[in-house]
């Protein structure tokens, strides 16, 4: 056989055959990135829809008035809570509580020191 080629042997070669994809190859190749479309989608419309201010008035950027109070044998957060704000639901009164004194779990102890909401 000698080193080149004619135009009889190109011509008897087989044609080159198209690339078939399998499922699994059609659920990588569009899968994948269809997933990573949606969910970079779905981020930048949380992005476009969170809110952009803090507040809709100047009177609720000023903090939070609070008084100190000390915890009394047999007192609990519901009925300081309750002292502190009576026209206030204390479940909320109770929140403030324990974002401003930093309260873990909820727990008091007495003699503690307590930042209450002012009324």
């Amino acid at each position: 056989m000698s080193a080149v080629t004619t135009f009889h042997e190109f011509r008897n070669a087989p044609a080159p055959t198209r690339i078939r994809l399998t499922r699994r190859g059609r659920i990588v190749f569009f899968g994948i990135p269809a997933m990573l479309l949606v969910a970079a989608l779905l981020s930048f419309a949380g992005f476009l829809n969170s809110p952009a201010k803090a507040s809709d008035s100047p009177s609720q950027l000023q903090p939070p008035v609070a008084v100190s109070v000390t915890v009394q044998p047999g007192q609990s957060l519901w009925g300081i809570a309750g002292a502190a704000a009576p026209e206030r639901d204390p479940r909320d009164v109770i929140a403030e509580i324990i974002q401003l004194n930093d309260l873990r779990g909820g727990r008091i102890t007495p003699g503690q020191q307590l930042f209450v909401p002012a009324k």
